[in-house]
């Protein structure tokens, strides 16, 4: 992080952590945030679920819910985007405020609530602006729909022409009874109608909650398996509030960051012994090292979002080029040489 971003962040943070957010998308479309380009090499360079990454680090779905910010996040050094998530009509989200940064964590609790343009804008703002790297679109559900399954393949159909890939996210915790639909049969007949709509063949991913017992877990892993996911992210945000210190803490909503890398990394390792699906690690990423880390308990690849809010957009090649060299250092080929090398680790 250069002088100029440090003291961006600092004076963003001054403002509410949604306010500071817009401005920084702002900033984004504006041209005014440098780019680091491309970050890959013969290492990094791999193939997710069908998807051809330059390096396997992501961005999280949530930081460019609209698709507004697509083509300079796409130069940021990311391997693959992921915006959204976006719904079949547009809705306002819960009421302010509902973004909660937590410094003394490292943290950030929201509550958004699936706030969003509707599929049918994001769709068209993903038409013009294409990117040279993979961008997939987080799915979805209404607040007050009565038909939430069907959510999912509406927006869907709305934007296939327009992603490489579309995660089905049932995980949020911030739309009432949606995590409901991680439950065997819920969640069995959710992803059939979801891969009837799919009719240009994308890869369906399934995002899941860290929140989740093994026997849930081991039921979630089945159902993907069978009904033709492509790749499992692990995980959406955490409901617990385990050791925080902010004043935040009380805060209803999902926490993200780094009290969320360990439970996280956790059902991550295990559902590694429970599919030959490919993994994205998500949750508390802040360095080169827990990218590395999360690799090692099972990841492919991975996604992180909250850490930018503390370390800026620069962190992303900056994570990239870290476990470039971390891979080097271990004698690794090749990202995939290292995948759930470390998993035993976690597996307690």
């Amino acid at each position: 992080m250069n002088m100029m971003e440090r003291l961006g962040i600092l004076t963003l943070h001054r403002l509410s952590s949604e306010t500071a957010h817009n401005i920084g998308l702002r900033a984004l479309r504006s041209g005014l945030v440098p780019m680091s380009g491309c970050v890959t090499s013969d290492r990094l360079r791999t193939r997710v679920a069908g998807l051809d990454l330059p390096n396997p680090v992501g961005l999280a779905a949530g930081f460019d819910k609209n698709a507004e910010a697509v083509q300079p996040l796409s130069r940021a050094g990311f391997g693959f985007l992921e915006v959204g998530a976006a719904t079949p009509r547009p809705q306002p989200g819960n009421a302010r405020p509902r973004s909660f940064r937590l410094p003394e964590d490292r943290a950030v609790i929201n509550r958004y609530g699936f706030n969003n343009d509707g599929a049918e804008v994001i769709a068209e703002r993903l038409d013009k602006a294409p990117t040279e790297i993979p961008r997939g679109l987080n799915l979805g559900a209404n607040k007050d729909s009565t038909d939430r399954p069907g959510d999912f393949a509406r927006v869907l159909e709305a934007t296939a022409a327009h992603i490489d890939f579309a995660t089905v996210n049932v995980s949020s915790p911030n739309t009432e009874k949606l995590r409901d639909l991680q439950g065997a049969e819920a969640l069995s007949a959710l992803l059939r109608g979801v891969m009837e709509a799919n009719t240009r063949g994308l890869p369906i991913l399934l995002k899941i909650a860290p929140d989740l017992d093994l026997s849930a877990l081991k039921e979630i892993a089945q159902v993907a398996e069978e009904t033709g996911v492509a790749a499992i992210i692990a995980t959406n945000t955490t409901l617990s509030r385990d050791g925080l210190q902010s004043v935040h803490r009380g805060e209803t909503g999902g926490l993200s960051g780094v009290p969320l890398f360990a439970p996280s990394t956790r059902i991550l390792a295990h559902l590694s012994t429970m599919t030959d699906l490919p993994l994205i690690g998500v949750g508390g990423i802040a360095s080169a090292a827990d990218a590395y880390a999360k690799i090692r308990a099972g990841a492919s690849a991975v996604q992180l979002y909250t850490a930018l809010i503390y370390g800026g957009l620069s962190l992303a090649a900056e994570i990239a080029r870290g476990l470039d060299d971390l891979l080097a250092t271990d004698g690794f080929a090749h990202v995939s040489d290292a995948v759930g090398t470390d998993r035993e680790r976690w597996l307690g």
